[in-house]
């Protein structure tokens, strides 16, 4: 705006010295000044010069400038301006119509991404939801057969769970077991009374425990509302009817859905029933009915999600992945956080355990972001959070906390800005995922505390894994917010470094030649199969293509390159 300005100014000194200089000054008469205040599409300003506003900057392109510029020119030309005026303007003109001829290379990038974006953001759509074909039902406990315990953590246990082609009565399968570990010949009488075959788990439920939320349905969702950020649609239909509940004053806001993030296919509050492992595993929670002792109330929330067979930290103690499926792997986090941050939201809580892996035909793992029970999803603050007090909570891992976050100070114009704690909490997790120990993590003096650690101190990653991703992960630890690059940036980062090396290898960044790449990756990408992660990653680098960011990422690879030292860091 302020170069706009200047010219638009520029030309009107310019169009006024030219009417002075052929006419010369003169006062016009009342009845002249009347009939110019009534010629449509004149604004008249106090000591303006009373421009059209057709004449006006703001109406025109900058190809329109350039095109009166050369015109006036010309004029000028034939007027006998002095060679230094004629000098001067012909200047001007050309590197505005340089000015221009990037702009419209700009637009032109940015327009072929936007297209692009649009065709691959249909083709990333997520896998069928699993009770798609039964849209009313899956709101009652007592249509799902209930397995083993898969997990608990500090407000929840997780169990694994089917919905039987019938709806049943709730049957706690004492003697079921996992998928792939044979039967149980103790159970096999009982399950045999209630299902013709072994039951299958695809699904999960995740019980919320209630020890303050009270026991109406209203409070439950209301106290436990960051746990239904990744809820589908449909989720709530149960009891809220379609999506009112999240229209309703103070809920978070709705994520849209994600293949790196999970998502939540049904929610409803009911009966906390006695599960597998409840009395030895969490009694204290468990209502007084269920256990003498309990503090829990007895009514609670149940969430449906997909049953995921390890989490990331599980895949990780018995798989040593390459450095390249690693770097891979470190991309989907970035995916799935960038997407957050697009909508707004901030995990808080990332870590090793809160993120599931699935694997595919090829054995390679596919990662997926979960356990939003801390997520920061407000619509008023954004990823702002005005920090008053220390009663504001600002996330639920200390060990992960970006420096921003963890060395806060409350008072009354503080804010904490969110937009890079999760990318920040990545680059700490890639520790683990190439094989080394995170460097937040464990007791004495290698632990890294985020409050006060240096990026010297930081442990160099193994010498195999590639040097694009080691810089990378060196820049998303940087102490100071403004040094970090974004998780969209970092993702772009990656992308390129895999499969952009042509882009890279240019002497300089035409912006016409990065449009020839994405088309031939978007060619490709159509043409390949869906199964293999990598092709899955370009589909989701394509969907959610930004030419500023990507631009972003190729200078900032092209500068770490040019400084090897760097990377040897």
């Amino acid at each position: 705006m302020p170069l706009r300005q200047a010219l638009s100014r520029v030309l009107q000194l310019d169009r006024a010295l030219i009417l002075w200089g052929r006419n010369g000054p003169r006062r016009l008469g009342p009845r002249e000044r009347a009939g110019r205040d009534a010629v449509p599409g004149v604004q008249r300003r106090g000591g303006g010069l009373g421009l059209p506003e057709r004449y006006r900057f703001f109406r025109q392109s900058v190809t329109g400038l350039a095109a009166r510029l050369q015109r006036q020119f010309a004029m000028r030309a034939r007027g006998g301006a002095g060679p230094r005026g004629r000098a001067v303007f012909l200047a001007f003109g050309l590197g505005l119509g340089l000015i221009e001829e990037k702009q419209a290379e700009s637009r032109r990038a940015a327009a072929a991404c936007r297209e692009i974006q649009a065709i691959f953001t249909q083709r990333s759509r997520l896998e069928a939801d699993p009770l798609a074909a039964r849209r009313r039902q899956g709101f009652q406990l007592e249509e799902y057969l209930i397995g083993q315990p898969i997990g608990k953590g500090c407000s929840a246990a997780v169990y694994e769970a089917a919905m039987p082609a019938l709806p049943v009565r709730l049957e706690v399968a004492q003697g079921a077991r996992r998928p792939g570990s044979g039967p149980d010949p103790a159970a096999a009488g009982a399950q045999e009374a209630h299902a013709p075959a072994a039951p299958a788990f695809p699904l999960a439920i995740k019980m919320m425990w209630n020890i303050s939320a009270g026991s109406s349905s209203e409070a439950i969702f209301r106290t436990m509302s960051q746990e239904l950020v990744p809820a589908s649609r449909v989720a709530l239909a149960g009891e809220y009817g379609a999506v009112t509940h999240r229209k309703s004053k103070g809920r978070p806001k709705w994520l849209a859905p994600h293949p790196n993030i999970i998502r939540v296919f049904r929610a409803f509050t009911s009966s906390v029933p006695l599960l597998p492992g409840a009395l030895v595993d969490y009694p204290d929670v468990l209502p007084p009915r269920l256990h003498p002792e309990g503090l829990g109330h007895g009514r609670t929330l149940f969430l449906v999600m997909k049953n995921y067979p390890c989490t990331l930290r599980q895949y990780l103690r018995v798989n040593t992945p390459s450095p390249r499926l690693a770097t891979v792997m470190t991309l989907q986090l970035l995916e799935g956080v960038a997407h957050l941050v697009q909508q707004g939201i901030a995990h808080r809580d990332l870590k090793s355990d809160n993120i599931l892996v699935e694997l595919d035909a090829d054995g390679c793992p596919w990662l997926v972001i979960t356990d939003f029970g801390c997520c920061l999803a407000d619509e008023h603050v954004g990823l702002q959070l005005p920090f008053t007090s220390w009663y504001v909570d600002r996330g639920g891992n200390g060990c992960l906390m970006a420096p921003e976050v963890s060395t806060a100070c409350p008072g009354p114009r503080t804010v904490i800005d969110y937009s890079k704690t999760d990318a920040w909490a990545v680059g700490a997790i890639a520790y683990e995922i190439f094989g080394l120990a995170n460097p937040f993590y464990g007791q004495g003096r290698a632990r890294l505390e985020s409050r006060s650690y240096q990026e010297a101190q930081l442990p160099a990653l193994p010498p195999s894994v590639p040097p694009d991703a080691r810089q990378l992960v060196k820049s998303l630890l940087q102490r100071e917010p403004a040094k970090r690059p974004s998780a969209r940036v970092a993702a772009n980062v990656l992308h390129l470094s895999l499969w952009g090396e042509q882009i890279l290898a240019l002497k300089n960044l035409q912006l016409d030649r990065v449009v020839g790449w994405l088309l031939q990756q978007s060619a490709a990408a159509m043409l390949a199969g869906r199964s293999c992660v990598e092709t899955k990653m370009k589909v989701l680098f394509l969907a959610s293509l930004e030419c500023e960011a990507l631009c972003q990422a190729a200078l900032l690879l092209r500068a770490w390159r040019a400084a090897p030292g760097q990377l040897c860091a």
